[in-house]
């Protein structure tokens, strides 16, 4: 990053343009750390680090649509659907509400059916973007109030109690595990997460499908001259970003220990957050997963702060979007000084 002018001085404007926002998120930093020294601690570290996890793994499923010039609105529902029918499918055999009259399901056969939904639901947005030509931020808002009925009418055909809850020892572990011991211990959602960071690093930098990402969010009509099948480039990233949506939700159900239909409610503000204050441009063609990471821990920062002194939950649902329109915003300036 170039901040220096001509005559070698620093170029206030352009250092503003940069790195204002990561300037006001440091300076809320501080100022939590002012009202709550106690806030710097290896065990909060250890906190906000877990509670990263499986907004990272959304985030990642969100980043590569916004790389296409997309976005995806359903994505927190998604989180909620899957996050019921893994709930549904992993309760205990010996639990009185059990909602299902099956016996305890492996935890691999969940993530199979949940993963294989929210390929399809991922696939049917990509298809509605691409051959149809909505755009994506209306295709997805008509998907978002879809699944959300979906998994209202299963949750209440099924919902013996409310929430769903009383799961089976192995998908609580699953979820809630940890390996190590004492303050050297290392939370599994914390190696789930590293691994579909991993999986989505790869297909970004080492393969053709990410190549073709890259190209379709920076031009699609010059990526399509030049041979790139953009159809099948957005069906295939929307169906990415599904897997991954759905994945996170059976994660998030365990991780909690019980389920309803508005579990992953507006989780997709916090997924967009995290992706334009990491560096990924909604004007296509830009993004890097460190970044992605990098703006997940930075907003569960500030969240966990923001509730560790006591900040109500609708003041931070304002600060959240503050920090949304800030991103998006420096993000527009910075893409007009390119142009």
């Amino acid at each position: 990053m170039n901040i220096r002018k001509k005559d070698g001085s620093i170029d206030f404007k352009k250092l503003l343009i940069q790195s204002g926002l990561y300037l006001v998120l440091f300076l809320m930093l501080v100022l939590i750390v002012a009202k709550e020294p106690s806030f710097l601690s290896i065990r909060n570290f250890k906190n906000i680090i877990t509670q990263s996890s499986v907004r990272a793994i959304i985030a990642l499923g969100v980043a590569g649509l916004i790389v296409t010039q997309g976005t995806d609105l359903s994505a927190g529902r998604q989180v909620g659907l899957a996050a019921v029918i893994s709930a549904t499918l992993l309760q205990a055999s010996t639990n009185v509400n059990k909602v299902l009259d099956i016996g305890e399901l492996p935890v691999i056969v969940a993530i199979l059916v949940v993963i294989v939904v929210g390929m399809i639901i991922g696939s049917i947005n990509g298809l509605i973007v691409a051959k149809l030509n909505v755009h994506p931020f209306i295709a997805t808002l008509g998907m978002m109030t879809i699944v959300y009925g979906m998994n209202s009418l299963y949750y209440d055909s099924v919902g013996k109690a409310s929430p769903i809850s009383g799961f089976s020892k192995a998908y609580s572990n699953f979820a809630q595990g940890t390996i190590g011991s004492g303050s050297f211990s290392i939370s599994y959602l914390i190696i789930y997460a590293a691994i579909a960071t991993a999986i989505m690093w790869v297909l970004w930098n080492k393969t053709k499908f990410g190549k073709n990402v890259f190209a379709v969010g920076g031009n699609p009509e010059a990526a399509k001259v030049s041979g790139v099948n953009v159809t099948r480039t957005l069906v295939g990233i929307y169906a990415l970003s599904g897997i991954y949506y759905a994945f996170g939700g059976l994660l998030e159900a365990g991780r909690i220990g019980s389920a309803t239909n508005n579990l992953g409610n507006m989780y997709e503000m916090d997924a967009i957050a995290a992706c334009v204050i990491g560096g990924v441009s909604f004007y296509g063609g830009v993004g890097k997963i460190s970044g992605i990471i990098t703006g997940v821990i930075i907003l569960q920062v500030i969240n966990y702060g923001l509730t560790y002194v006591g900040v109500s939950p609708y003041w931070q649902y304002i600060i959240k979007g503050i920090i949304i329109v800030a991103a998006v915003a420096f993000d527009s300036i910075k893409y007009a000084k390119k142009k």
